[in-house]
């Protein structure tokens, strides 16, 4: 870092004009700069740029955003001083969030608002949240915490902005999520299959292995783990008149395995970002000084929608096997909505009109964002990749999924619950009584919100999943 910041000194030193270090910034690239004044310039970009609006961003996408620009800087090639490294490690360390807002970044250039805000609590302006949650200052949020506001050198400004640092933050943070929801979904769909009398010999491995797709595979081995030992799969075994499984039973291996497929790709890309030097211009060890498009988020663009498609269709999925169980002309007994006295109770029917709304939602969602690229900054920066919307948007539909997940659970346990005295599975047993010790078995009908509250808690914080792995072992 001191080696590339020296050759930042020397090009402030010297005539030759230089992007955002002795000019200015998007189609101002042609304007020089007085070496007087390049620093003066680096505070007046992040005043600038700082223009964000609408709701607050969440703190973890904040301080993931922070944690991957100082990652990045300490590269070497951006020609920035340890002390901005250190400022930004300040931050963290003492808990201090910039506000950040949901709007104003377009995914190229980096993300150039977010990242603004941040730095302009390192130079002791805009506002903050402390380590309490308060609202404050950026200069009291310092103050409180012993930290001095960074003073800016030329490129320093610049440098702490031009990175794709929140999108990728919240690629990060969605593919972490989804591996335990792709687990939730196994498990809720395998407790369906057992609700609806399914059968589990479309999941046999030799069977799925004449379609040698991976993800499909690790979910087919889910299935028959948590479904091995099955009293009520057993039951209908031998004698049953159906032929075959509709296709949201049948097919779960592979819509589940697609997706799984679809999150290993995205954390390829993932992986390679993170070792990533991200910015514009860079500095390069034999010192020359070159502008580039690093900063561009297509990569990540691109499979932040395709993880929202993913998604979009396994609450789909779900959804379909939540319908069969409340419907008696399809779920083989079940009683209506899986209700007790039906007519006067109506079971889980609302329920299943809140996770259709959340389908309907995450189909929106899956809308991709990376095709609707805008020109900005007359006409320099005319391709953008609108990366931070499609994060935004993934994090909306994995939270969605959460839900979705957890109303399928619910009418699952249900299910199993009047397959009595047949008992389940262990795998789907565990599953089932992480539910029952939280929220109560089929009865007359009770406020389901709070229950339906709990379940999602328990999809969330991945209870459901090590109850069953508890059980059965691990699972891929």
């Amino acid at each position: 870092m001191r080696r590339t910041a020296a050759v930042i000194d020397g090009i402030v030193a010297g005539d030759v004009p230089v992007y955002g270090v002795t000019t200015g910034f998007g189609s101002l690239a042609s304007v020089v700069i007085p070496a007087e004044r390049a620093a003066e310039m680096q505070l007046a970009l992040l005043r600038s740029h700082a223009a964000g609006m609408g709701p607050e961003v969440e703190r973890e996408v904040v301080r993931g955003l922070m944690f991957l620009r100082l990652r990045s800087l300490c590269l070497g090639y951006s020609g920035v001083r340890p002390a901005v490294a250190e400022a930004l490690a300040g931050l963290l360390n003492a808990g201090i969030t910039p506000v950040v807002h949901e709007y104003g970044s377009l995914g190229a250039s980096g993300d150039l608002a977010p990242l603004s805000h941040v730095a302009m609590v390192l130079v002791g302006e805009g506002v903050a949240r402390d380590a309490a949650g308060e609202l404050i200052s950026g200069a009291d949020a310092l103050a409180a915490a012993g930290l001095t506001p960074l003073v800016l050198r030329e490129k320093e400004g610049l440098a702490l902005i031009n990175g794709t640092d929140g999108m990728l933050a919240m690629l990060c943070m969605s593919i972490h999520d989804l591996r335990r929801l792709l687990q939730t979904a196994d498990i809720a769909a395998a407790m369906s299959v057992e609700g609806l009398l399914g059968t589990d010999r479309a999941f046999a491995a030799d069977l799925q292995a004449l379609r040698p797709q991976v993800g499909q595979a690790a979910s087919a081995a889910n299935l028959r783990r948590i479904l091995a030992g099955s009293a009520i799969v057993a039951s209908h075994r031998h004698g049953d008149g159906r032929v075959q499984d509709a296709y949201s039973l049948r097919c779960t291996p592979q819509v589940h395995g697609a997706a799984r497929d679809t999150l290993d790709h995205a954390r390829t890309i993932a992986d390679r970002e993170l070792v990533a030097a991200i910015d514009n211009p860079m500095i390069l060890p034999d010192g020359r000084v070159e502008s580039c498009g690093n900063f561009h988020g297509a990569p990540i663009g691109y499979v932040l929608d395709f993880l929202a498609i993913a998604v979009a269709d396994l609450g789909a999925l779900a959804e379909r096997r939540t319908d069969r169980m409340l419907d008696t002309s399809r779920s083989f007994g079940l009683p209506p909505f899986l209700s007790t006295d039906a007519g006067v109770n109506s079971g889980m029917m609302i329920a299943h009109y809140t996770q259709a709304a959340m389908v309907s939602e995450n189909r929106r969602l899956a809308v991709p964002a990376s095709t609707d690229t805008m020109s900005t900054s007359a006409m320099q920066e005319d391709h953008v990749s609108m990366g931070w919307n499609a994060a935004r948007k993934l994090r909306a539909a994995v939270d969605n999924l959460t839900r979705i997940l957890a109303v399928e659970l619910t009418c699952a346990a249900r299910a199993i619950d009047f397959r009595g005295p047949l008992h389940p599975a262990p795998g789907t047993a565990a599953a089932l009584a992480a539910i029952r010790a939280e929220v109560a078995g089929p009865g007359p009908d009770r406020w389901l919100s709070p229950e339906l509250a709990i379940v999602e808690q328990l999809v969330r914080s991945g209870a459901v999943v090590d109850a069953v792995i508890g059980a059965v072992g691990e699972l891929a």
